[in-house]
């Protein structure tokens, strides 16, 4: 396991065990819209792997274990506590990777892809970011949960990429943003519904042209499952809190009327 941002655009990995080993490693998959990667080494033995906690019980207060190679100094442990929970950032393509889990455990650069620890040695993050002016850890690390790479990994092994949970709509960030700030309101404009996907099979609407060359606005998606939508990327990390094949209510504005519409999540990515 290790964080996109370290592998990407890279020719080749070597992966340097804690028996002094170093090997060479191929890339599995990655999704780069949680920083996550699975590269592959193929050894004689390999070192017994860390017991996985969980992240969705975690509590303000608890006490972190941070490992990592800061600056080049291997084999690094630091530990501080849970600062806050469920912190949002932007990924590099835009979108949110949310569910963070926010330390005071002292994270460096060199740190990225090692791993988070509870008290009892327990797997309940992989070190991603750190907020600094400088550079250096400022006491503001963040992880991302160990339930979200209970959920992506599988299918990164599987598959080598990981499917988002897919309405089968077209959207834009860049055009939502002027269309809402047009319409005074907050939401994600549909431009268009893919033919045969689940949002046609529930009934949403995207912008359409009429016979007479006016242009009908389509459906503005305003919540999901009672939790406000405000943004393209909120509504992709709210989908990917969801599986493939989940049942969903949307809440939708269609002009000055309120919907709501029911949709099976179906594989695919926005």
């Amino acid at each position: 396991m290790t964080n996109f941002h370290v592998v990407a655009g890279a020719a080749g990995a070597r992966v340097r065990l804690s028996d002094g080993r170093d090997v060479a490693a191929s890339l599995v998959g990655m999704s780069p819209d949680h920083d996550l990667a699975v590269i592959k080494v193929d050894v004689p033995k390999p070192p017994s792997p860390l017991p996985i906690g969980s992240s969705h019980d975690l509590r303000v207060g608890q006490k972190t274990l941070a490992i990592g190679n800061p600056f080049g100094l291997d084999w690094t442990l630091t530990t501080g506590i849970v600062s806050a929970l469920d912190r949002s950032l932007p990924a590099r393509d835009g979108r949110l990777i949310e569910h963070l889990i926010q330390t005071d455990a002292a994270i460096n650069p060199g740190d990225s892809s090692g791993p988070l620890l509870d008290s009892a040695g327990r797997l309940i993050g992989v070190n991603t970011v750190i907020f600094s002016p400088s550079g250096a850890s400022a006491g503001v690390g963040f992880a991302v949960p160990v339930d979200t790479v209970n959920r992506v990994v599988p299918q990164l092994i599987a598959r080598g990429k990981y499917s988002r949970p897919s309405l089968g709509i077209e959207v834009d960030e860049d055009v939502n943003r002027v269309l809402m700030e047009s319409l005074g309101r907050e939401g994600v404009a549909v431009l268009r519904v893919r033919s045969g996907s689940a949002a046609a099979a529930a009934g949403l609407e995207g912008i359409r042209t009429l016979s007479d060359g006016t242009i009908r606005p389509g459906d503005v998606i305003v919540g999901v499952d009672g939790r406000s939508i405000d943004s393209v990327a909120r509504l992709l990390s709210r989908l990917d809190d969801y599986a493939v094949g989940d049942t969903i209510r949307l809440k939708v504005m269609r002009g000055d009327q309120q919907r709501e519409l029911a949709i099976r999540l179906q594989a695919g990515t926005q």
